[in-house]
């Protein structure tokens, strides 16, 4: 065998080996092995335990940040402020107006503080995976979005005639309305909570795969290929980092659609008789 026939053999022998301990994102990685209570109606994952732990830590911000509240707040309280006037001026009062936003305020900045704290376990160093990237956690969040627009809805108008105020379109030609009632029946009681969850779950669950491609990327060509392939590693690594910063936007504008969304619905079942 000719010398160049059997370094060409050699490199390619490496590059196979190496090929081997690449191991690409799949769907695995947001279904790990039970760490507590195996078995069990309670059993808990590495993610459910991120979700627990980041929920916790939401949680202890506000009651450090408000524990004991000055007229001119100053440091955490400070921050804690800004975060909740936010949600009040800008979702809240925006679409549901001073009186109904005070009302709502509550859960529509539950909703928004839980998803935007979920959300930052893709880009925390050690966690690096969102909750909210496995449908359990939109799900319920999805589902209480749907109970408190159509408990809203059914409490205000009855609930034949929320139903009916919310899908019959007046004005228009009796035929029209078997076309138009089952689409807005789907619209308003299908699509609503449906796309809320999966809008949330497939925007974490590909942030989370492709900053986990580029990163293993980076340490495949720098530390397991070696040689002129380590140039893609600087490539894949400045990939990774202009990444980071766009998942930590769109952390950011998922948890807003998600309670600006849940306001629009608030407000379209307050106002249902003006279809």
């Amino acid at each position: 065998m000719k010398a160049a026939d059997r370094l060409r053999e050699r490199t390619l022998s490496v590059i196979n080996v190496a090929a081997e301990e690449f191991h690409a994102p799949s769907l695995n990685d947001f279904f790990p092995p039970a760490v507590l209570f195996e078995g069990t109606p309670f059993e808990l994952d590495r993610l459910m335990l991120v979700r627990i732990l980041l929920s916790a830590l939401m949680m202890l911000f506000f009651v450090i940040a408000m524990r004991s509240p000055k007229i001119i707040p100053r440091g955490v309280q400070n921050i804690g402020e800004i975060a909740l006037d936010f949600v009040r001026i800008n979702i809240a009062e925006e679409i549901l107006g001073k009186e109904q936003g005070k009302r709502f305020l509550p859960v529509i900045t539950t909703i928004f503080f839980l998803v935007l704290a979920s959300n930052l376990g893709s880009i925390i160093p050690f966690i690096n995976i969102s909750p909210n990237a496995r449908i359990g956690m939109p799900l319920v969040l999805a589902a209480l979005a749907y109970i408190v627009f159509n408990y809203v809805g059914i409490k205000k108008y009855g609930f034949f005639k929320y139903v009916k105020s919310s899908i019959v379109v007046p004005g228009v030609p009796l035929p029209l309305h078997f076309l138009l009632v089952p689409i807005e029946f789907i619209s308003t009681f299908v699509l609503r909570p449906f796309t809320l969850m999966v809008r949330l779950m497939a925007n974490m669950l590909a942030g989370h795969i492709l900053l986990v491609l580029f990163f293993s990327a980076t340490q495949y060509f720098f530390f397991v290929s070696g040689g002129f392939q380590a140039v893609f590693g600087v490539a894949s690594l400045a990939a990774g980092i202009a990444f980071t910063f766009f998942e930590l936007l769109v952390i950011f504008l998922q948890a807003y659609v998600f309670a600006l969304l849940t306001s629009v619905y608030i407000d379209l079942a307050l106002h249902a008789d003006s279809h």
